[in-house]
C-alpha cells in the first residue's frame, strides 16, 4: 500500500517538476564550479616571447654532443626525421621552400640561414607576431614557419608548386606550369 501512495505522489507533475528543478540546478552548479578550478598548470600556455627579448640561435661550431644533457625529444609532429645527416636541403630550393616538411626543418635549422630567418622576423606582421611571440628558439622558428607557410599556396587548398610546399625563406615559389591537355582527350 505505501509503495502504491509512493508512486502516486512521484508520478504528479509537480514533483516531477520539483525533480528536474533540483536536477538542472545541480547540474548548473557542478559545471560552474569545474570550470573555476582550472588552474594554470592544466592549460597548456606557451611561453611569450617579448619582442625585446633575445632569440636562442644555434650555433655554427660542433658541440661535443655525448656532453650535452637532453631533456626532451624535439622532433616534429610527424615523428623523428627520416634523414640522417645534420642540415638536410636534398629537397630544398634556393628559395628556401622544400618539398618535404623534415628537409625543410632541417635545412632552416642550418646556421647559415640565420639571417634569413631574422629578416623573416623581422618584416613579421601584427598576424604574425602573435605566431612568432611563442616561439623561443631557433627550431620552433622553423616549426612553425615551414608548417604555416601561406606563400606556397596558390588557392585555398592548392599549391603555387607541388615541389615546393613548405617554406621558410621570404620569397615564394614560382607558380608551377600548367600540363597541357592532349588534343585527342579534349573531346
Amino acid at each position: 500500500m505505501w509503495a502504491a501512495f509512493l508512486m502516486r505522489v512521484i508520478r504528479k507533475k509537480v514533483v516531477l517538476g520539483f525533480i528536474f528543478s533540483i536536477s538542472l540546478t545541480y547540474c548548473i552548479l557542478s559545471i560552474i564550479n569545474e570550470n573555476g578550478e582550472i588552474s594554470i598548470n592544466e592549460m597548456e600556455v606557451p611561453p611569450i616571447r617579448k619582442q625585446d627579448q633575445p632569440f636562442l640561435w644555434h650555433s655554427g661550431k660542433e658541440e661535443n654532443l655525448t656532453s650535452i644533457k637532453v631533456t626532451t625529444c624535439r622532433n616534429s609532429v610527424q615523428g623523428k626525421s627520416e634523414n640522417t645527416k645534420r642540415y638536410a636541403c636534398d629537397t630544398c630550393k634556393e628559395n628556401g621552400c622544400c618539398s618535404i616538411y623534415e628537409y625543410c626543418i632541417s635545412c632552416c635549422l642550418d646556421p647559415n640561414k640565420k639571417n634569413i630567418l631574422q629578416g623573416v622576423l623581422g618584416k613579421a606582421s601584427e598576424t604574425f607576431n602573435v605566431l612568432f611571440a611563442s616561439v623561443t628558439d631557433h627550431f620552433e622558428l622553423c616549426l612553425a614557419k615551414c608548417r604555416t607557410s601561406s606563400q606556397s599556396v596558390q588557392h585555398e587548398n592548392s599549391y603555387r608548386d607541388p615541389r615546393a610546399k613548405h617554406c621558410y625563406g621570404e620569397t615564394p615559389p614560382v607558380a608551377a606550369a600548367a600540363q597541357p591537355v592532349p588534343a585527342d582527350s579534349a573531346e
